[in-house]
């Protein structure tokens, strides 16, 4: 399976610390010194996951070398939808014209993308797709409560395009060398440690400890597990793209795995927690920073729980 082309898109507004402490009662020092963040983007009144779906798409085609209907599938990833039937990925399928593609949504929370990344892998081994999108992202913004003084301060908002294609067709095709996702479901408490309730009061984070030593655990040890089974080594790997949910978990996974914040890119101190866009976001932001032969990570924790990870070789 090869990536095609990246987009994305980030709403230009950016939401300070300061704005926090009249709200929830959060310090700029506080905020920083737990999370690591220093604003985050938030969308216009007027923007939604199915816009910014169709911008980081109108992003990404310039570098497509194919006709966006030439794609059979197409996959949107999020979990907090604007409309929960006229998906991301239909509003798309219906602006292009993409007359030959199925259509469906995927909502595992932060791990969305991996999970619609393993289904169109799915699709592809099965012959039932050739070419497709991926469309990723969240409004988080719809949904928060910022005077929430466990979470309000946390999120923001953007979305992210992936082109892929079963087979190689250019010599900028990135191949996905390996993926795995995982529910987490029977862990105790997991239910309940983060929930999007839209009519009964938005996200929140009941248990965010729990969150945080777990993400801390299973980020690394995703790593460890996919590069062990392709015969790599940490050494091997040239970057980590993690879930971007708190600079403090990034850290203690880089620490974990021996790396410096060189291999570690980052967009969590400008961004916030940008949901199911978060780690494809930070990889197409860097598509164009890879070198030839480099090994990317990605892994992801998201609540409910789940996790996933995906190795990635540029050309």
């Amino acid at each position: 399976m090869y990536i095609n082309a990246t987009g994305y898109y980030v709403p230009e507004e950016r939401v300070g610390n300061d704005f926090f402490l009249n709200v929830n009662g959060k310090t700029d020092e506080w905020i920083r010194q737990r999370t690591g963040i220093v604003t985050r983007s938030k969308a216009r009144d007027d923007e939604n996951v199915n816009t910014m779906s169709l911008c980081a798409v109108e992003n990404a085609l310039p570098k497509l070398g194919y006709d966006i209907s030439e794609v059979d599938l197409i996959v949107a990833a999020s979990y907090s939808p604007h409309d929960t039937v006229a998906t991301p990925a239909h509003v798309v399928q219906n602006h292009y014209g993409i007359r030959n593609a199925r259509a469906l949504y995927v909502s595992t929370a932060c791990s969305s993308f991996l999970n619609a990344l393993e289904i169109v892998e799915c699709y592809f081994a099965a012959g039932k797709a050739s070419k497709a999108l991926i469309v990723g992202g969240d409004k988080n913004t719809a949904y928060y409560r910022p005077e929430d003084t466990k979470s309000g301060h946390l999120w923001g908002d953007a979305a992210v395009a992936f082109f892929l294609s079963k087979e190689h067709l250019n010599a900028t095709d990135a191949q996905i060398v390996d993926i795995e996702t995982a529910s987490l479901g029977y862990i105790e408490g997991c239910t309940t440690a983060i929930n999007l309730r839209p009519t009964a009061g938005g996200i929140s984070m009941t248990n965010g400890k729990d969150v945080f030593v777990r993400a801390c655990q299973t980020m690394p040890s995703n790593v460890r597990r996919i590069l062990e089974r392709n015969g790599l080594t940490i050494d091997d790997m040239n970057y980590l793209v993690a879930h971007q949910a708190n600079l403090r978990i990034l850290k203690n996974v880089a620490h974990d795995l021996g790396l410096d914040d060189s291999r570690c890119p980052q967009n969590i101190t400008e961004l916030g927690n940008t949901g199911s866009a978060s780690s494809a976001l930070v990889y197409a932001q860097n598509a164009e920073t890879f070198k030839s032969g480099d090994n990317i990570v990605i892994t992801v924790f998201g609540g409910g729980y789940s996790t996933g990870v995906a190795l990635v070789r540029h050309p």
